[in-house]
Parts: C-alpha cells; sequence; structure tokens
C-alpha cells in the first residue's frame, strides 16, 4: 500500500530523467547505420518475429507499439528494422542496457542526489545544487542561456512556436520578482539542460525529463514532451496538471485500489477526488491510504530521493507461456540452474566492483492447475538467506521451489520427484537477490591483519573465502563430524605447535575417541588405548571443534605410532589410506584460520610456548591417577613426548596443571588491543571461538572441578 508522507518542503527541486526508446538507441550506438531508420528491439523469442520490448520514435510515426510482434510491425512499416536482444542461457541478456545505463547514472550524480529508478531512468535532488547557482548565479544575472534550457516547456506559460516560446521561457527563467521557489525550479532547469547536454555529449544518447517540487509530479512531467526535451511544472501549475489526468495513471493507483476508486466513488480523474474530504477518504481506505489519496490530489508528496545509484535487488527470471510450461521437477530444476548461474554472476560482479553483497534470496512463480477447482491459487513466494556461489543458489533455490510446490499442491509431506507430473504447470520462473548492503568499511576481511602475508591461494579464492565467512552457514550437527572432517587437510606449519596449543581438547571429544578405538579393536590392551589417548594430548590440537579433532588426531597418531606399536595400527585402520588423501588434499585449503599462517616466517614470531614444559610436568600431571597407569604412559610415552623449548609464565594458578593448558594469546607480532572485535563476528562461526580466545582468553577459576582436567579421565571411576 502506498505510504503518506508529509511533505517536507515545497522548495526542492526534483527532476526525473527517463531515456529515450532506451534499447534502441543502445542498438544503434553498437550500429550507427541503424539512426534515423525505424526500428524496434525484439525479444529473443522468434514466434511471429518476437515481441517489441522497444520501438524508436520513427517506428511509431507509422503506428508501430510495443504490444506487437515483429511479424504485425512489419505490416504496419515493411521498412523497420528488427534488432533481437543479446541471448544467454536461454533467455534475453540485458548486460549492454544496463551498463548503458550505468553510464547515464555516472554523468548525472555530478550535480546531485542520484536515485537510478531502473535501468532507464534516474531521480536527482537538485535542491542544494539550485541553492547555489541562485545565490552564486541567479539566471537573470547570465548574460546567455543555453538554447536547450529555452526548449524548455513551462507548465501555465503560454507557449508558442518559434522563437516566441523562447523568448517567453527565457523570461519566466530570468524573472527576478517571483516566488522563491519558482527561481529554484529555474535554476533546477538550467541545470537539468546543461546534464542532458552532458549526456548527450558523452554517451550519445538522448533523454527527457521533468523538474518539479516532488517526484511524483517530475516522474508525471518527464512524459509529457518526448523526446529529448525537458517540462517544467511550477507551483501555480500543479492543479491544472492533476484535474484531468485520469486515476489509472497515477504511480500506485493503476492496479486494485485505482479501480475501487473508479467503481466504488466513481473517481475517474485524479480531480475528482478533491471533492472528498480527508476523513472520508480514510474511513474507505483507512488513515495511510485516505490520507495519500488527498496529498496526492493536491500534488503533496514527501517521498525523498534516495541516495542510491545502484539498484536495490538484482533478479533474473523467464516465461513459459502456453504449451512451454515446465511440468517436471526436472524441467524446473534445469532452469533454475540458468537463472540461478546468471543471479550469480551478477552479485559477483556487484561484489567485485561495488563491495555490497545480497542476503536474501527469494523465488516467485506463476502456476497452474489443470483439474483442480482452486487452480486460480496463487504459487507462494518463498525465500530463505542467501549463500554465495552459482552451486549453493542452485540448490536453495531448488528447495525453495518444491518447498512451494507442496504448499501449492497441498502435498506438504510428499516428496515431489523429478519425472512426476501432478497436472501442474509453471508458466514463469525467477530468482533474485534482494538485502543488498554495502561491506562495512575496516570489517572487510581478517586478512588485512597479516600485513605482507602472502596467501598460496590466488586473490579471487581469497574472495571467495570471505564470501564465506559472511554467508549464512548451513545447520550443522556433531553426527556428521566423523564423516566429513576426515577428509580435511592438516597443514604442516612452521610455528604450528606454538599456534595451536593454546586449548584443551572437550573432554567429550576424548571420551568420543576412546569408545571409538574400543569399538574398532575390542581386543587392545587399555594400555595401548591410554597411549592413544595421550598422544592425542601431546599433539597440536585446533580450538575450534570436533570437526578438527578427528581429521587432525587420526592422521598423526598414524605418524607417530609407525613402526612402534603394531595394536596401535590394527586400532586405526584404514590410516595409510587417509594418510594418502591427506597429501593430495593437502593444498586446497582448509577451514581453519590456521591457514594464513602456511607461508609465514617463523622469524617474526615471538618465542615458542609450549604445551608441556618437560617430561617432569607430564609425571606430576599425570601422578593424579593410579601410579601404576601413570608410570605405564610414561614409559611408553617418554620418547614420544614433543621437544619443545621451555616458555615463560604468564600467569599462576593455584590448580596443578592449569599453566600448562590455560588459552594465551596468539603469538603473531600484532598489537592485540588494536583489532576491532567486530570483525571476528564477520569469521565462520567455528572459528569464532578459537580467535576469540587468542585474542581475549577466558580467566579459569582456581578450582579444580570434576571432568576440568584430563588427569579425570584415568580415574577408575571413568573406565568402570
Amino acid at each position: 500500500m502506498p505510504v503518506a508522507r508529509p511533505e517536507t518542503s515545497d522548495s526542492r527541486v526534483i527532476a526525473h530523467v527517463d531515456m529515450d526508446c532506451f534499447y534502441v538507441q543502445v542498438e544503434q550506438r553498437k550500429n550507427p547505420e541503424l539512426r534515423g531508420l525505424p526500428t524496434a528491439v525484439v525479444q529473443y523469442n522468434s514466434w511471429q518475429g518476437g515481441g517489441l520490448i522497444a520501438v524508436s520514435y520513427e517506428a511509431r510515426k507509422y503506428g508501430v507499439k510495443r504490444s506487437m510482434r515483429g511479424a504485425e510491425s512489419k505490416k504496419v512499416c515493411p521498412e523497420i528494422q528488427l534488432v533481437q536482444v543479446p541471448v544467454a542461457r536461454g533467455k534475453a541478456d540485458l548486460n549492454s542496457y544496463r551498463n548503458a545505463g550505468s553510464e547515464v547514472v555516472s554523468i548525472l550524480s555530478r550535480k546531485g542526489r542520484c536515485e537510478r529508478a531502473s535501468i532507464d531512468e534516474v531521480y536527482l535532488d537538485l535542491t542544494d545544487a539550485a541553492e547555489t547557482m541562485l545565490a552564486e548565479a541567479p539566471p537573470e544575472s547570465l548574460e546567455a542561456i543555453e538554447e536547450e534550457a529555452l526548449k524548455s516547456h513551462v507548465l501555465g506559460l503560454d507557449n508558442e512556436d518559434g522563437s516566441e516560446a523562447k523568448e517567453n521561457v527565457r523570461k519566466w527563467l530570468c524573472k527576478s520578482n517571483v516566488d522563491r521557489r519558482d527561481k529554484l525550479l529555474a535554476c533546477g532547469a538550467l541545470i537539468v539542460a546543461e546534464l542532458r547536454l552532458l549526456v548527450l555529449k558523452e554517451t550519445e544518447f538522448t533523454c527527457s525529463a521533468g523538474i518539479a517540487h516532488n517526484k511524483m509530479l517530475a516522474k508525471l512531467a518527464s512524459g509529457m514532451n518526448k523526446p529529448a526535451q525537458q517540462t517544467v511544472v511550477p507551483l501555480s501549475s500543479v492543479k491544472g496538471l492533476l484535474e484531468s489526468l485520469p486515476i489509472k495513471k497515477m504511480k500506485q493507483l493503476g492496479g486494485k485500489l485505482g479501480s475501487s476508486l473508479q467503481t466504488d466513488l466513481g473517481v475517474n480523474t485524479v480531480g475528482d477526488l478533491l471533492q472528498f474530504s480527508e476523513e472520508k477518504l480514510q474511513q474507505r481506505y483507512g488513515i495511510n491510504t485516505g490520507t495519500w489519496l488527498w496529498n496526492i490530489a493536491r500534488g503533496i508528496s514527501g517521498e525523498e530521493v534516495e541516495g542510491r545509484l545502484l539498484p536495490k535487488s538484482h533478479g533474473s527470471g523467464k516465461t513459459f507461456p502456453g504449451p512451454q510450461a515446465l511440468k517436471t521437477i526436472s524441467s524446473v530444476q534445469h532452469w533454475l540452474n540458468e537463472l540461478c548461474e546468471d543471479l550469480s554472476e551478477r552479485l559477483q560482479l556487484d561484489l567485485d566492483e561495488n563491495k555490497r553483497m545480497a542476503h536474501t534470496l527469494v523465488l516467485h512463480a506463476n502456476a497452474y492447475k489443470a483439474s483442480d477447482s482452486d487452480s486460480q491459487k496463487k504459487f507462494p513466494s518463498k525465500s530463505c538467506p542467501l549463500r554465495y556461489g552459482a552451486a549453493k543458489i542452485q540448490e536453495d533455490a531448488l528447495n525453495l521451489f518444491q518447498a512451494a510446490l507442496r504448499e501449492y499442491l497441498g502435498l506438504f509431506t510428499a516428496k515431489i520427484q523429478g519425472s512426476q507430473n501432478n497436472q501442474w504447470g509453471i508458466t514463469s520462473l525467477s530468482v533474485s537477490a534482494s538485502k543488498i548492503v554495502p561491506i562495512p568499511s575496516g570489517t572487510a576481511s581478517i586478512m588485512k591483519y597479516f600485513h605482507g602475508h602472502q596467501p598460496s591461494s590466488s586473490t579471487k579464492q581469497s574472495q571467495d573465502n570471505f564470501i564465506e565467512e559472511s554467508a549464512p552457514p548451513p545447520p550443522s550437527g556433531n553426527e556428521n563430524y566423523s564423516e566429513l572432517n576426515v577428509n580435511k587437510p592438516q597443514i604442516d606449519l612452521p610455528c604450528e605447535e606454538t599456534t595451536i596449543k593454546y586449548a584443551m581438547p572437550s573432554l567429550h571429544q576424548l571420551e568420543d575417541k576412546k569408545n571409538l578405538l574400543n569399538d574398532q579393536n575390542p581386543c587392545c590392551s587399555l594400555k595401548n588405548q591410554a597411549q592413544d589417548e595421550f598422544m592425542q594430548e601431546s599433539l597440536p590440537l585446533p580450538t575450534s571443534g570436533s570437526e578438527h579433532f578427528s581429521g587432525v588426531n587420526q592422521t598423526q597418531l598414524m605418524k607417530n605410532s609407525s613402526g612402534e606399536d603394531p595394536s596401535v595400527k590394527l586400532a586405526m585402520p584404514g590410516l595409510s589410506r587417509l594418510e594418502e588423501k591427506r597429501k593430495t588434499v593437502k593444498d586446497k585449503g582448509t577451514s581453519s584460520i590456521l591457514r594464513f599462517f602456511k607461508n609465514q616466517d617463523p622469524s617474526s614470531a615471538p618465542k615458542k610456548l609450549e604445551h608441556l614444559e618437560n617430561t617432569e610436568d607430564a609425571k606430576a600431571l599425570l601422578s593424579v591417577g593410579p601410579q601404576s597407569r601413570s608410570d605405564n604412559y610414561l614409559d611408553h610415552n617418554q620418547s614420544e613426548l614433543p621437544k619443545e623449548r621451555p616458555f615463560e609464565e604468564t600467569g599462576t594458578s593455584s590448580a596443578p596443571g592449569s599453566a600448562q593448558f590455560e588459552q594465551r594469546r596468539g603469538v603473531w607480532s600484532y598489537n592485540t588491543d588494536e583489532i576491532d572485535p567486530s570483525v571476528i563476528d564477520e569469521l565462520p562461526p567455528e572459528i569464532q571461538q578459537e580467535v576469540r580466545a587468542w585474542l581475549r582468553p577466558h580467566k579459569r577459576q582456581n578450582v579444580v572441578k570434576r571432568g576440568s582436567s584430563i588427569a579425570d579421565y584415568f580415574l577408575p571411576t571413568r573406565n568402570a
């Protein structure tokens, strides 16, 4: 529904610039031989010559209209030149027209706040520019007025043909004893004439314009005198403009609301609304709509010109009329894939050029049911968070369509199969991306904190990684961790042991790991099981969760136990294959932040931290459990403990072993106090906790609770 906004000021200067048969002009610029000839741009559909989507003014003189098809236009104008719109992925490719429109917008935005309303129309707020001109160089002080400005049509002015009309316009523009609002409009007319000449000079395109005190009036005026002309609407002429204007010509009154005004109130022109009070209109159409109708009848509109040079959304769609209707899921999936690829390319281009990201994916469709009394039921639209990447958009779009189709057919629990036909047909299909917002400056990527570090991947891959961080992650569950992450590559880093050993792995993870070993080899001795668990604690562990614990430690276990204890190898079947796979995918990246340190110079890092000070610390730690068992562990693992340099204690703790497992600050040479914490919110959830732990380690309590130490796992009660 329309929104009633109060008029902020009647001294605003608003212009609406509309390109003249824009698609034809773009094709004529490509092929100058078409200039001056009756020309039309037709759709890619060749049926009856294709539908006309743009008609030149030369062809309009012969009676050619946009509602015609190519074959019909040939009968009306045999000389007409039909140019087919470019085709990509089986549908019209409008990129050349969009790019040409961007050229025009870049010129118009030089003089004021600019709002791109569509491919070929723009709103301009020239209030500040007009105020400046009126203060510094008012029209009456100008020695000469541009010829283009003298061609302006000023409503309410007795315009005559030839030189008399231009002289009348000159007098109106240069009047000094008129209302200040008209003076501002005169300045706006001069500015718009100058901009239109710049557009013609730099792009070879002509355009028409309307200049008024609000967007509604400027929009109406821009189409009154075309092509390549401009119309000015002074306040004194508003009533005359609207009085005889058909109600359906007004924006937002071309549909049901306009029909209701005609049938219920007998309103056929905007002037007819003047007989109804605001209260009467509010009673009939509600407070907001009633007030809006009362305002537009008087030419009042407070709608602001949004400072937007770029589109608010991106979309890609296609229609399937008549026998072309899609009747199977497989055919719908094919076209969804095509549309989503087109949408993905435009989103990526917008991200690269304008640093903007979309957040919502929307699917629209029109459908029919052949043998159902409710055949007019509207096909529901569906939306979901948008994930960047063509494959992900295709997957989400198909899921949205299937959900909408089930709702449309009333099959809320049924699974629609690819070849299944339930007497339905899809006549139009479109996907769009909305809620496009700029990426906040200063928080674009965590990579900016790694000065001088050159990732092994390309720039595009880094951009893709950032998209992964910004896109909402799919639902996750622990049940898939062992299958998904056993294939994750392990990165061999110069300072791996230093950078990973900051936090204890989850005790639940260790328990699950122990159960897994027992299930795989029941005959494996308790001694070997305990050795495996202790080896896991001695190895570098990421802090991002179980998805890394499984993949990293299985590989490390294989490497450390080879040639030493056959029972350990028996407990880990298939590790040789995992090792080969690890080598194959080693250079393909990882979801952890550690990949940024892959090529980091170890000399730039401070002194390495130690996981354990020495072997005696390990003995002291294990002394909490039964002595005999800890002796066995030390016997088997004495030679396997990593040889590391002792670290400097950063704090004290009364809990045994707490200093060894305390989370500590990161080891790179950067001031963590200067890092914006909001940057961490852009990272994938699985590494946010890890980075936060590096920047602001959590303080541990000095009271040791059951389950808070690894020694708890060596108590008899846990293994009973």
